[in-house]
């Protein structure tokens, strides 16, 4: 498990829009401008984050991004998984058909208390929490 730029770009997105969700909605611009992002890249962030129902996009002269829901319902955990898919530490746990050797692995009950652990941690953050 890796989390790659896209996933901590998603989340600096995240917490730009939790920053500036009195705002209405964001442009994108504007979000590049204060991460230091290109906008073509944090459209390809955005939209992952829109297909997981995290963000809400509007088109138009007053368009851009806003959070969903608010900053204290949203996980670090979801925003991180909606951009990069499972963060399971081993390949045998991110598969919807299980190894053929998961009855006889003595390190599987290991990778799951890993995953869990990650993921227990990851959804105890609330991106209001990051904005402290």
């Amino acid at each position: 498990m890796m989390i790659t730029t896209k996933g901590r770009n998603a989340l600096k997105v995240m917490i730009d829009l939790a920053q500036h969700a009195g705002e209405g909605n964001v442009s994108l611009t504007d979000i590049a401008e204060r991460q230091h992002e290109s906008v073509k890249y944090l459209e390809a962030v955005m939209g992952p984050l829109s297909a997981a129902g995290l963000v809400l996009s509007a088109r138009g002269k007053s368009g851009g991004y806003r959070l969903a829901r608010s900053a204290e319902e949203c996980t670090v955990g979801e925003i991180i998984v909606a951009a990069e898919g499972s963060l399971a530490p081993v390949s045998c746990l991110d598969s919807d058909t299980p190894c053929e050797n998961a009855a006889n692995c003595l390190s599987l009950p290991l990778w799951r208390e890993l995953d869990e652990v990650i993921m227990n941690f990851l959804n105890s953050k609330k991106l209001s929490d990051m904005l402290k």
